[in-house]
């Protein structure tokens, strides 16, 4: 079975602190993401204004588990809010090689 990658894009409000919006990052991390079934690990990326989220599931079913719970968390919640909404994805791809 091939891990999952997910890719969860979005923009930050015009008026969030990278120091603040890290910090809640941690924090989401620590206490949700890391927490979750299957997780392997995250990476934050950015290209201009655009951000990527990036996480390794082992499973489909694992991250679909975590996104089904985001909505739960506090932590998510927080971290969600340093977002602008409706202008992101988020989409699944299935590992097919490594390198």
């Amino acid at each position: 079975m091939s891990n999952i990658v997910e890719l969860a894009s979005f923009y930050l409000k015009k008026e969030v602190s990278l120091p603040d919006f890290f910090q809640v990052s941690d924090k989401f991390n620590s206490e949700f993401l890391s927490i979750q079934k299957g997780y392997i690990s995250r990476k934050l990326l950015v290209n201009g204004e655009k951000w990527l989220d990036l996480v390794i599931w082992e499973t489909m079913e694992d991250a679909q588990n975590a996104v089904k719970e985001f909505y739960n968390s506090k932590p998510a919640l927080e971290y969600a809010s340093f977002m602008l909404e409706n202008e992101g994805d988020l989409l699944h791809f299935s590992v097919q090689k490594s390198y």
